[in-house]
């Protein structure tokens, strides 16, 4: 049981980094795109074995990895691309630091 509040724990996350990621630079959030990403990191942690998932918890860059890689296969980085490209190559986006890593999507 506590492995399923874990992954809840670590999906709500994301979700909340989402959310703000996408009010903070004023758009609407490609909703399908969004469930698609949850999904996905929500299935990659269901093959974790229990301590490989308590440590993705608890060591911020193995999550933020976890989090691009649903980021980028879900076909959240292939939305808004102009817009968020133009925004995260001015560096004009108000986001907090660790959303770098979903705007490095967009520049590479």
């Amino acid at each position: 049981m506590a492995d399923d509040k874990q992954t809840q724990a670590i999906r709500d996350e994301f979700r909340g980094h989402l959310e703000q990621f996408y009010a903070t630079l004023k758009l609407a959030p490609p909703y399908h795109s969004v469930e698609k990403a949850i999904a996905h990191l929500t299935a990659s942690l269901k093959v974790m074995a229990p301590d490989e998932r308590a440590r993705l918890a608890s060591e911020p860059a193995l999550k933020w990895a976890q989090y691009k890689t649903a980021f980028v296969e879900s076909g959240l980085s292939q939305k808004h691309r102009g817009i968020i490209a133009g925004l995260a190559r001015s560096a004009k986006t108000g986001l907090p630091a660790e959303h770098q890593a979903f705007l490095d999507a967009y520049l590479s």
